[in-house]
C-alpha cells in the first residue's frame, strides 16, 4: 500500500512521555492528571472533557514548557529519527498531529526534519512575565474528532493518508478515510488493537515502515 502523507502522534509514539500528564508530575499533579488522560486516551471520557480541566490544574508556564521541550527529545522512542529520514528519502511528506502542547512539541519536530507548518497541535499562551494565560480553546485538537477533521483538511491534497498512533484520538484518523496504524511500542491500548487497521507491538517505530512503503 503506498501512501501520499503520513502523520504520526506524538506522545507515546514518537517519544515515550505523555506531555500533559509530565507537567503534572512535574508540578506534584500526576495522579490526578495521568488518570484524566489515560481515561480519554482509552475512550472513556471525551477529550474535551478533560483538556481544560488538565490545564487549570497545572498551569503551565513558559519555563516548564522549556523542560518539556527537553524531555520529548531526551525520552524520544527508539527508531523514531531512522523512520521519518527513510519517510522523508522516499519522497513521503510526514506531519505530526497531535492533542499536545505546540511550542513543546516544535523542537522535537525540528530534530526530526519535520517543518513547524507540518505540527499540527495546542497553542499554549503566555503572559509577559512567562506565566500561563490561556491554550487555544478553538483547536480542533482540544476537542473529540480533531483529529479527524485535520485529516479531511489534509485529504483535501493528498488522497492517501496514514495515521500512526497509540490512542482513541489516533483511530478518530480513520473517519476521515486515513488508513491507522497503531504503535503499542510505548502503551498498547486494548481498543487500538481492536480498532487499527493494523497494530504494531514492537519497541522501535522502524516497524511500521513495511506497512508504509
Amino acid at each position: 500500500m503506498s501512501f501520499d502523507i503520513v502523520c504520526f502522534d506524538c506522545d507515546s509514539t514518537l517519544s515515550r512521555v505523555e506531555g500533559i500528564d509530565e507537567l503534572a508530575r512535574h508540578g506534584g499533579l500526576f495522579d490526578e492528571v495521568a488518570a484524566l488522560t489515560d481515561r480519554a486516551m482509552n475512550g472513556e471520557l471525551r477529550l474535551e472533557e478533560v483538556y481544560a480541566r488538565r490545564l487549570e490544574l497545572i498551569k503551565p508556564d513558559q519555563a516548564s514548557m522549556d523542560w518539556l521541550a527537553k524531555l520529548y527529545i531526551a525520552e524520544m522512542v527508539e527508531g523514531a529519527a531512522e523512520t521519518i529520514r527513510t519517510l522523508h528519502e522516499h519522497g513521503k511528506p510526514v506531519h505530526i498531529i497531535s492533542g499536545g502542547l505546540r511550542q513543546a512539541i516544535l523542537p522535537l519536530a525540528a530534530l526530526l526534519g519535520i517543518a513547524d507548518d507540518q505540527v499540527h497541535a495546542v497553542d499554549v499562551f503566555f503572559d509577559e512575565q512567562g506565566a500561563y494565560a490561556d491554550f487555544a480553546r478553538q483547536s480542533p485538537l482540544a476537542v473529540s474528532g480533531g483529529k479527524a477533521r485535520i485529516c479531511r483538511r489534509l485529504r483535501m491534497r493528498f488522497s492517501a493518508l496514514a495515521m500512526v498512533g497509540d490512542g482513541k484520538t489516533d483511530l478518530e484518523a480513520r473517519e476521515a478515510g486515513a488508513f491507522m496504524i497503531g504503535f503499542g511500542g510505548v502503551v498498547k491500548r486494548p481498543l487500538v488493537v481492536e480498532q487499527a487497521d493494523v497494530f504494531v507491538d514492537d519497541a522501535a517505530l522502524t516497524a511500521v515502515l513495511p506497512h508504509l512503503l
